[in-house]
C-alpha cells in the first residue's frame, strides 16, 4: 500500500489543526497571528519540539523498565508464608497454579504490552529521523495501535491495589505493593505520555516539503 505523491498535507495547504478543538482553519502570514477561531487556542503546523519531547519521554520509561522487572511488584503473605513476587516469577507461579488463561493475561499487559510500545514508538521515531522509506500507512496504523492499547498496561496496577485495599486479614494473609509496582506505573505514564507527544504528521512530511518553521521546531532532537 503506497501513498499517493499528488496528495498534499495540511502543512503544505496552509492548514492549521486546533489540538483542543480539532477545528480545521486557514494559517496566517502575520507572525502571532495563528489563534483558532473557536476556542482562541494557539495553532501551529506540527506539535512543538514533539521528536524531543518523545526521545526524552521513551529514554525515561526504558529506564524504569529495568527496576520494574527486577523490583518486587508484590507481596503476599498467606498464614505467616510468602516471598515478594516480580512481574516474571508472578507469570511463573501462576503458571505452575495452572491459571494459565490468567498468567498470560499478565505476561501481555505486563511486558509484552510495554515492550511492543518502546519497540512501536521508538521506530516511528527513527523512521522521521533517519527518513526510512516504510508504509507511512502502516506506520499511522502502528501508532494508533500504540496509543489505544497503552491504557490497558495499567491492568496489572489496578489488579494489585484492589488486592491490597480489599486483602487485610491481619495474620492470616496480608498483600503489600512493592517497589516494582511503581516503576512500572512510571513506565506506562511514560509511553502514554510519550505516544500522546509523537505527531504522526510527521511521518507524511517526509514525503513532502514542509515549512521551515515545522523542520526548525520538529526534526531536531
Amino acid at each position: 500500500m503506497t501513498s499517493n505523491p499528488n496528495q498534499q498535507t495540511g502543512s503544505v495547504a496552509g492548514l492549521l489543526l486546533c489540538d483542543c478543538c480539532h477545528l480545521v482553519s486557514r494559517r496566517r502570514k502575520q507572525p502571532g497571528s495563528n489563534h483558532c477561531p473557536r476556542c482562541y487556542a494557539d495553532l501551529s503546523v506540527r506539535l512543538p519540539n514533539s521528536m524531543a519531547k518523545t526521545w526524552w519521554l521513551l529514554a525515561g520509561a526504558v529506564l524504569l523498565l529495568l527496576p520494574a522487572n527486577l523490583y518486587p511488584v508484590m507481596t503476599v503473605v498467606y498464614f505467616g508464608k510468602g516471598e515478594p513476587d516480580t512481574i516474571i516469577s508472578g507469570v511463573i507461579h501462576l503458571l505452575h497454579g495452572g491459571m494459565v488463561p490468567i498468567a498470560l493475561l499478565v505476561f501481555i499487559a505486563s511486558i509484552a504490552v510495554p515492550v511492543m510500545k518502546l519497540v512501536g514508538i521508538s521506530v516511528l521515531l527513527l523512521t522521521v529521523q533517519r527518513g526510512w522509506s516504510l508504509s507511512k500507512q502502516q506506520c499511522t496504523i502502528m501508532y494508533r495501535y500504540v496509543e489505544f492499547i497503552g491504557r490497558w498496561s495499567m491492568l496489572d496496577l489496578f489488579m494489585i491495589s484492589i488486592l491490597v485495599t480489599l486483602v487485610d486479614l491481619g495474620e492470616i494473609a496480608t498483600i503489600t505493593a512493592g517497589a516494582g509496582a511503581t516503576a512500572f506505573a512510571g513506565v506506562v505514564v511514560l509511553t502514554m505520555l510519550a505516544a500522546s507527544s509523537f505527531d504522526p504528521r510527521l511521518l507524511w512530511d517526509l514525503e513532502q516539503s514542509v515549512p521551515e518553521e515545522s523542520q526548525k521546531k520538529n526534526q531536531t532532537t
